[in-house]
Protein backbone atom coordinates (compact mmCIF):
# COMPACT_ATOMS: atom_id res chain seq x y z
CA UNK A 1 0.00 0.00 0.00
CA UNK A 2 1.33 3.51 -1.47
CA UNK A 3 1.01 6.34 0.85
CA UNK A 4 0.49 9.75 -1.33
CA UNK A 5 -0.17 13.30 -0.13
CA UNK A 6 -1.82 15.76 -1.91
CA UNK A 7 -0.42 18.94 -0.29
CA UNK A 8 -3.22 21.93 -0.41
CA UNK A 9 -1.49 24.72 -0.68
CA UNK A 10 -2.80 28.00 0.85
CA UNK A 11 -3.87 30.88 -1.74
CA UNK A 12 -6.33 31.02 -4.60
CA UNK A 13 -4.65 27.77 -6.32
CA UNK A 14 -5.68 25.64 -9.01
CA UNK A 15 -8.01 22.71 -8.16
CA UNK A 16 -7.53 20.73 -11.49
CA UNK A 17 -4.47 19.14 -10.87
CA UNK A 18 -5.80 18.42 -7.34
CA UNK A 19 -9.23 16.56 -8.38
CA UNK A 20 -7.68 15.18 -11.42
CA UNK A 21 -4.86 13.68 -9.71
CA UNK A 22 -7.30 12.42 -6.43
CA UNK A 23 -9.46 10.80 -9.05
CA UNK A 24 -6.87 9.41 -11.35
CA UNK A 25 -5.11 7.74 -8.47
CA UNK A 26 -8.65 6.07 -7.15
CA UNK A 27 -9.54 5.14 -10.44
CA UNK A 28 -6.27 2.52 -9.97
CA UNK A 29 -7.78 1.53 -6.83
CA UNK A 30 -11.33 1.27 -8.64
CA UNK A 31 -9.01 -0.65 -11.24
CA UNK A 32 -7.83 -3.32 -9.05
CA UNK A 33 -11.23 -3.72 -6.97
CA UNK A 34 -12.72 -5.06 -9.84
CA UNK A 35 -10.08 -7.64 -10.41
CA UNK A 36 -11.11 -8.72 -6.68
CA UNK A 37 -7.56 -7.34 -5.59
CA UNK A 38 -6.68 -4.48 -2.59
CA UNK A 39 -6.28 -1.36 -3.06
CA UNK A 40 -2.67 0.24 -4.11
CA UNK A 41 -2.98 3.39 -2.84
CA UNK A 42 -3.92 5.63 0.53
CA UNK A 43 -4.65 9.26 -0.84
CA UNK A 44 -5.27 12.31 1.48
CA UNK A 45 -5.29 15.98 0.56
CA UNK A 46 -3.15 17.31 3.22
CA UNK A 47 -2.83 21.17 4.43
CA UNK A 48 -1.54 23.40 7.23
CA UNK A 49 -5.38 24.76 7.12
CA UNK A 50 -9.07 23.20 7.78
CA UNK A 51 -10.30 24.77 5.28
CA UNK A 52 -9.47 26.48 1.57
CA UNK A 53 -10.90 28.41 -0.67
CA UNK A 54 -10.25 29.42 -4.36
CA UNK A 55 -11.15 31.17 -7.38
CA UNK A 56 -12.61 34.36 -5.49
CA UNK A 57 -14.29 32.11 -2.77
CA UNK A 58 -16.31 30.19 -5.43
CA UNK A 59 -14.77 26.88 -4.06
CA UNK A 60 -13.94 25.50 -0.86
CA UNK A 61 -11.14 22.52 0.05
CA UNK A 62 -11.40 20.29 3.15
CA UNK A 63 -8.04 18.83 3.55
CA UNK A 64 -8.63 15.48 5.68
CA UNK A 65 -5.02 15.61 6.94
CA UNK A 66 -3.04 18.38 8.72
CA UNK A 67 0.81 18.19 8.39
CA UNK A 68 1.31 16.54 11.97
CA UNK A 69 -1.44 13.71 10.94
CA UNK A 70 1.21 12.35 8.46
CA UNK A 71 3.68 10.30 10.02
CA UNK A 72 4.99 8.43 6.83
CA UNK A 73 4.07 8.58 3.37
CA UNK A 74 5.10 7.64 -0.08
CA UNK A 75 4.28 10.59 -2.37
CA UNK A 76 4.14 13.91 -2.22
CA UNK A 77 2.25 15.42 -4.43
CA UNK A 78 2.81 19.45 -4.61
CA UNK A 79 -0.13 21.14 -7.26
CA UNK A 80 0.25 24.12 -9.15
CA UNK A 81 0.78 27.38 -7.02
CA UNK A 82 -0.93 31.16 -7.38
CA UNK A 83 1.11 33.08 -10.33
CA UNK A 84 1.95 35.71 -7.71
CA UNK A 85 5.03 33.83 -6.87
CA UNK A 86 6.23 36.00 -4.10
CA UNK A 87 3.35 35.77 -1.90
CA UNK A 88 2.30 32.22 -2.61
CA UNK A 89 6.00 31.17 -1.91
CA UNK A 90 5.70 33.12 1.17
CA UNK A 91 1.97 32.00 2.20
CA UNK A 92 3.26 28.22 1.80
CA UNK A 93 6.98 28.35 3.49
CA UNK A 94 5.52 25.97 6.34
CA UNK A 95 5.41 23.42 3.87
CA UNK A 96 8.85 23.38 3.18
CA UNK A 97 10.60 21.52 6.05
CA UNK A 98 7.87 19.31 6.16
CA UNK A 99 8.63 18.62 2.53
CA UNK A 100 12.32 18.13 2.92
CA UNK A 101 11.97 16.01 6.20
CA UNK A 102 9.89 12.98 4.39
CA UNK A 103 11.70 13.01 1.34
CA UNK A 104 14.79 12.36 3.37
CA UNK A 105 12.60 9.82 5.15
CA UNK A 106 12.69 8.17 2.29
CA UNK A 107 8.81 10.14 -0.03
CA UNK A 108 9.06 10.51 -3.49
CA UNK A 109 8.24 13.80 -4.48
CA UNK A 110 6.36 15.66 -7.57
CA UNK A 111 5.60 18.57 -8.73
CA UNK A 112 3.06 20.06 -11.10
CA UNK A 113 2.91 23.06 -13.34
CA UNK A 114 3.88 25.73 -10.88
CA UNK A 115 4.33 24.25 -7.87
CA UNK A 116 7.72 23.75 -9.34
CA UNK A 117 8.39 26.80 -8.23
CA UNK A 118 7.67 25.49 -4.23
CA UNK A 119 9.31 22.61 -4.98
CA UNK A 120 12.31 24.74 -5.80
CA UNK A 121 12.07 26.96 -2.65
CA UNK A 122 12.46 23.11 -0.37
CA UNK A 123 16.90 23.26 -2.61
CA UNK A 124 15.84 19.58 -3.65
CA UNK A 125 16.08 20.71 -7.27
CA UNK A 126 19.46 22.32 -6.90
CA UNK A 127 21.56 20.74 -10.06
CA UNK A 128 18.52 19.18 -10.80
CA UNK A 129 16.40 18.89 -13.89
CA UNK A 130 12.76 21.13 -13.54
CA UNK A 131 9.93 21.40 -15.81
CA UNK A 132 7.11 23.66 -15.35
CA UNK A 133 4.92 26.03 -17.34
CA UNK A 134 6.14 27.30 -20.03
CA UNK A 135 4.85 31.30 -19.27
CA UNK A 136 6.56 30.60 -15.96
CA UNK A 137 9.49 30.07 -16.78
CA UNK A 138 11.47 33.74 -16.73
CA UNK A 139 10.26 34.19 -13.41
CA UNK A 140 11.43 30.73 -12.54
CA UNK A 141 14.71 31.20 -13.54
CA UNK A 142 15.23 34.71 -12.05
CA UNK A 143 14.23 33.12 -8.44
CA UNK A 144 15.91 29.64 -9.12
CA UNK A 145 18.99 30.49 -11.17
CA UNK A 146 20.61 26.70 -9.49
CA UNK A 147 17.86 24.57 -11.21
CA UNK A 148 18.44 23.27 -14.92
CA UNK A 149 15.01 24.49 -16.27
CA UNK A 150 13.67 22.50 -18.85
CA UNK A 151 10.30 23.69 -20.20
CA UNK A 152 10.08 21.69 -23.44
CA UNK A 153 10.09 18.05 -21.07
CA UNK A 154 6.79 17.20 -20.16
CA UNK A 155 8.24 14.92 -16.95
CA UNK A 156 11.24 14.77 -15.21
CA UNK A 157 12.72 12.06 -12.74
CA UNK A 158 15.63 12.41 -10.85
CA UNK A 159 16.62 10.68 -7.95
CA UNK A 160 12.60 10.37 -6.47
CA UNK A 161 11.71 13.91 -7.29
CA UNK A 162 9.55 14.14 -10.62
CA UNK A 163 8.13 17.44 -12.24
CA UNK A 164 5.76 18.21 -15.04
CA UNK A 165 5.07 20.96 -17.33
CA UNK A 166 2.35 23.24 -17.67
CA UNK A 167 -1.28 23.02 -16.50
CA UNK A 168 -3.15 19.64 -18.38
CA UNK A 169 0.06 18.02 -18.48
CA UNK A 170 0.12 17.33 -14.80
CA UNK A 171 -1.97 14.23 -15.77
CA UNK A 172 0.84 12.64 -17.79
CA UNK A 173 2.86 12.86 -14.98
CA UNK A 174 0.18 11.18 -12.97
CA UNK A 175 -0.30 8.68 -15.36
CA UNK A 176 3.63 7.95 -15.38
CA UNK A 177 3.51 7.26 -11.31
CA UNK A 178 0.49 5.07 -11.63
CA UNK A 179 2.74 3.12 -14.25
CA UNK A 180 5.69 3.00 -12.34
CA UNK A 181 4.16 2.44 -8.55
CA UNK A 182 1.66 -0.32 -10.40
CA UNK A 183 2.28 -1.94 -14.09
CA UNK A 184 1.79 -0.46 -17.82
CA UNK A 185 -1.29 -2.27 -17.58
CA UNK A 186 -2.90 -0.15 -14.79
CA UNK A 187 -1.44 3.31 -16.65
CA UNK A 188 -3.23 2.30 -20.10
CA UNK A 189 -6.33 1.47 -18.75
CA UNK A 190 -6.43 4.78 -16.73
CA UNK A 191 -5.64 6.84 -19.82
CA UNK A 192 -8.43 5.48 -21.67
CA UNK A 193 -10.80 6.24 -18.88
CA UNK A 194 -9.54 9.90 -18.43
CA UNK A 195 -9.64 9.77 -22.21
CA UNK A 196 -5.88 11.05 -22.21
CA UNK A 197 -2.97 10.61 -24.47
CA UNK A 198 -0.71 8.52 -22.83
CA UNK A 199 3.31 8.77 -23.16
CA UNK A 200 3.52 12.61 -24.36
CA UNK A 201 7.34 13.23 -23.20
CA UNK A 202 7.04 17.25 -25.05
CA UNK A 203 5.21 20.52 -24.46
CA UNK A 204 7.56 22.69 -27.18
CA UNK A 205 4.22 22.48 -29.48
CA UNK A 206 2.66 24.73 -26.89
CA UNK A 207 5.45 26.69 -25.94
CA UNK A 208 4.79 30.71 -26.86
CA UNK A 209 8.66 32.07 -26.79
CA UNK A 210 8.69 35.22 -24.70
CA UNK A 211 11.95 36.29 -24.31
CA UNK A 212 13.09 38.12 -21.06
CA UNK A 213 13.40 42.14 -20.61
CA UNK A 214 13.07 42.27 -17.73
CA UNK A 215 16.90 42.54 -16.86
CA UNK A 216 19.67 45.83 -16.31
CA UNK A 217 21.36 45.31 -19.65
CA UNK A 218 20.16 48.43 -21.71
CA UNK A 219 22.70 47.10 -24.88
CA UNK A 220 21.45 43.56 -24.61
CA UNK A 221 18.16 44.78 -24.30
CA UNK A 222 18.28 46.84 -27.42
CA UNK A 223 20.03 44.25 -29.22
CA UNK A 224 16.65 42.06 -28.13
CA UNK A 225 14.06 44.61 -29.62
CA UNK A 226 16.21 44.86 -33.02
CA UNK A 227 15.69 41.71 -33.37
CA UNK A 228 12.57 41.27 -32.93
CA UNK A 229 11.90 44.11 -34.74
CA UNK A 230 13.91 43.12 -38.22
CA UNK A 231 12.79 39.10 -38.43
CA UNK A 232 13.06 39.30 -41.76
CA UNK A 233 16.30 39.97 -42.05
CA UNK A 234 19.56 38.15 -41.78
CA UNK A 235 21.06 39.48 -38.72
CA UNK A 236 25.12 38.02 -37.83
CA UNK A 237 25.31 38.00 -33.76
CA UNK A 238 29.28 39.86 -35.11
CA UNK A 239 27.51 42.64 -36.71
CA UNK A 240 24.96 42.63 -33.79
CA UNK A 241 27.06 42.72 -31.54
CA UNK A 242 29.29 45.74 -33.16
CA UNK A 243 26.06 47.31 -33.76
CA UNK A 244 25.75 48.15 -29.53
CA UNK A 245 29.23 48.81 -29.50
CA UNK A 246 30.28 44.83 -27.50
CA UNK A 247 32.71 42.59 -28.50
CA UNK A 248 31.52 39.30 -29.17
CA UNK A 249 32.62 37.31 -26.77
CA UNK A 250 31.31 39.96 -24.43
CA UNK A 251 28.38 40.03 -26.04
CA UNK A 252 27.77 36.26 -25.97
CA UNK A 253 28.21 36.24 -22.04
CA UNK A 254 26.22 39.26 -21.05
CA UNK A 255 23.21 37.82 -23.40
CA UNK A 256 22.88 35.03 -22.09
CA UNK A 257 23.13 35.71 -18.54
CA UNK A 258 20.36 38.51 -19.25
CA UNK A 259 18.13 36.52 -21.61
CA UNK A 260 18.95 32.92 -20.45
CA UNK A 261 19.40 32.43 -24.41
CA UNK A 262 22.49 32.26 -26.60
CA UNK A 263 21.76 35.38 -29.14
CA UNK A 264 21.77 32.13 -31.76
CA UNK A 265 19.07 30.78 -29.85
CA UNK A 266 17.43 34.04 -29.14
CA UNK A 267 17.19 34.58 -32.73
CA UNK A 268 16.03 31.78 -33.81
CA UNK A 269 13.01 31.13 -31.31
CA UNK A 270 12.56 34.68 -32.72
CA UNK A 271 12.02 34.00 -35.94
CA UNK A 272 10.13 30.47 -35.65
CA UNK A 273 7.80 32.51 -33.03
CA UNK A 274 6.64 34.71 -36.34
CA UNK A 275 6.91 31.88 -38.70
CA UNK A 276 4.35 30.31 -35.90
CA UNK A 277 2.14 32.64 -36.12
CA UNK A 278 1.67 33.39 -39.92
CA UNK A 279 1.17 29.28 -40.27
CA UNK A 280 -1.42 29.38 -38.10
CA UNK A 281 -3.48 32.30 -39.46
CA UNK A 282 -2.11 32.47 -43.16
CA UNK A 283 -2.58 30.77 -46.04
CA UNK A 284 0.83 31.24 -47.44
CA UNK A 285 3.12 28.36 -48.41
CA UNK A 286 5.97 27.09 -46.70
CA UNK A 287 8.73 28.59 -48.77
CA UNK A 288 6.75 32.38 -48.13
CA UNK A 289 6.75 31.85 -44.41
CA UNK A 290 10.21 31.04 -44.65
CA UNK A 291 11.54 33.53 -46.38
CA UNK A 292 9.28 35.99 -44.58
CA UNK A 293 11.38 35.18 -41.53
CA UNK A 294 14.92 35.25 -42.73
CA UNK A 295 15.37 31.79 -44.08
CA UNK A 296 16.86 30.92 -47.57
CA UNK A 297 17.33 27.14 -47.11
CA UNK A 298 14.18 25.14 -46.88
CA UNK A 299 16.31 22.21 -45.30
CA UNK A 300 17.59 24.45 -42.51
CA UNK A 301 14.53 25.97 -41.81
CA UNK A 302 12.44 22.77 -41.53
CA UNK A 303 15.38 21.61 -38.68
CA UNK A 304 15.12 24.63 -36.65
CA UNK A 305 11.57 24.19 -36.89
CA UNK A 306 11.40 21.13 -35.76
CA UNK A 307 13.89 21.87 -32.83
CA UNK A 308 12.14 23.73 -31.41
CA UNK A 309 8.40 22.84 -32.13
CA UNK A 310 8.93 19.04 -32.14
CA UNK A 311 6.82 19.42 -35.33
CA UNK A 312 7.82 20.54 -39.14
CA UNK A 313 6.01 23.64 -40.65
CA UNK A 314 3.77 21.63 -42.64
CA UNK A 315 2.33 19.35 -39.16
CA UNK A 316 2.09 22.46 -37.08
CA UNK A 317 0.25 24.29 -39.95
CA UNK A 318 -2.13 20.90 -40.12
CA UNK A 319 -2.63 21.03 -36.41
CA UNK A 320 -3.49 24.72 -35.94
CA UNK A 321 -4.74 26.47 -39.03
CA UNK A 322 -8.27 24.88 -39.68
CA UNK A 323 -7.89 26.75 -43.62
CA UNK A 324 -4.61 25.31 -44.02
CA UNK A 325 -3.72 24.43 -47.68
CA UNK A 326 -2.38 21.05 -48.86
CA UNK A 327 1.45 21.96 -49.23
Amino acid sequence: MKHISILVPEGNNSLIDIIGTYKAFNRANKFLADAGKPPMFTIQLVSTLKNLTTDGGLFTITPNAGLDDVTKTNLIIIPAINWNFADSLAANADLLPWIIKHYKQGAEVASMCTGGLLLASTGLLKGRNCSTHWMAANAFRKLFPDVNLVIEKIITDEHGIYTSGGMLSYINLVLYLIEKYCDREMAIYCAKVLEVDIDRNSQSVFTMFLGLKDHQDEEILKAQLFIEKNVSEKISIEELATRFGVGRRNFDRRFMKATYNTPVEYLQRVKIEAAKKSLESSRKTINEIMYEVGYSDLKAFREVFKKITGLSPLDYRNKYNKEAVVM
